[in-house]
């Protein structure tokens, strides 16, 4: 007994601590520590008194500090490789423990926006299609991988490149200026993109700005030179954005289909009538099984089927 507990304890202290092992792999595998900081939801600092710590215990330098972000040294490179699957693996389980609890529900992973407005107005629909199974809705600004055994399917924005999955796309990324009518009829009249530039502007400050277009962005794809010149606000989640722009305090970018049932119901209008479009978009996104699910296959099928509605309606 005295040998197993003196094991034990070694193993204990061989072991790091998971918090550092945890700021070490989300820092490894975004290559930035606030960016690190702001997926576990703590500070750059903490992040990097982690990692230092955790270089202190190991004798060795694991990341090469750059002029913006940092990258892995070669002893990095052999953690985080070690440290991922082990992760990974505990991931794992811990969802099939609880699927195994709890079989028979639907779990589906999207950011705040698609959850908010287009999901849940359609959440009544979706259970009859599904015949009652419990649904859960995971909301974040983060990237969810659709690997990942906690969720069944993920409805997420991007390019659509998912490996390891099965992707169908819903909807194209179509944006158009949107405000409210009391501050429309404030409003010069507006012609042209170019018009825009001295408006109030409502900002959206995403985790991952590649992933949305910013009103940088959308005035250089209107061919538009020149710094926006009104007042601003800036927001960190889109609902946000648009109840300010509900509450008239500037223009914003509205993302169709998001914004579709409050462009029909009359409390946001569209300052320009022709939408931006890109290759980007909203895509459903499902791991490939080993063996058919009809649960998660009666969820794609709903979910192209209500896109495709949209958009021929």
């Amino acid at each position: 007994m005295e040998v197993l507990s003196l094991f034990m304890a070694t193993r204990r202290r061989d072991l790091p601590p998971m918090p550092a092992l945890l700021a070490f792999e989300a820092a490894g595998r975004l290559s930035n520590f606030s960016a690190a900081a702001r997926e576990l939801g703590a500070t750059q600092p903490a992040v990097s008194h982690q990692i230092a710590a955790l270089e202190a215990r190991l004798g060795a330098a694991l990341f090469r500090r750059l002029h913006r972000g940092v990258a892995l040294t070669a002893e990095g490179e052999r953690l985080l490789q070690v440290v991922t699957r082990s992760l990974d693996a505990i991931a794992d389980t811990a969802a099939e423990i609880r699927q195994a609890r709890d079989p028979g529900g639907l779990t589906v992973a999207t950011d705040f926006a698609f959850a908010t407005y287009w999901l849940l107005p359609r959440l009544e629909r979706l259970r009859a299609a599904l015949g009652g199974v419990e649904i859960r809705i995971l909301a974040s600004q983060d990237v969810i991988d659709p690997r990942d055994r906690a969720v069944d399917a993920v409805v997420a924005f991007g390019p659509g490149r998912w490996p390891g999955c099965t992707v169908d796309r819903l909807f194209p990324e179509s944006v158009v200026p949107i405000c409210s009518p009391e501050m429309a009829a404030r409003l010069p009249r507006l012609t042209a993109p170019a018009d825009l530039l001295a408006q109030p502007l409502l900002h959206l400050d995403s985790p991952d700005p590649a992933r949305w277009i910013d009103w940088s962005g959308w005035f250089r794809g209107q061919g538009v030179e020149g710094a926006p010149r009104g007042r601003s606000l800036r927001l960190n989640n889109y609902p946000l954005v648009l109840q300010a722009a509900l509450a008239g305090q500037g223009v914003a970018l509205g993302w169709r289909p998001l914004v579709d049932d409050l462009l029909a119901a009359g409390q946001l209008v569209a300052c320009l009538p022709s939408p931006y479009r890109t290759q980007r978009g909203y895509f459903l996104a499902q791991p490939l099984a080993d063996r058919p699910d009809p649960l998660r296959a009666a969820f794609r099928d709903w979910l192209v089927a209500e896109a495709a509605g949209r958009a021929r309606g």
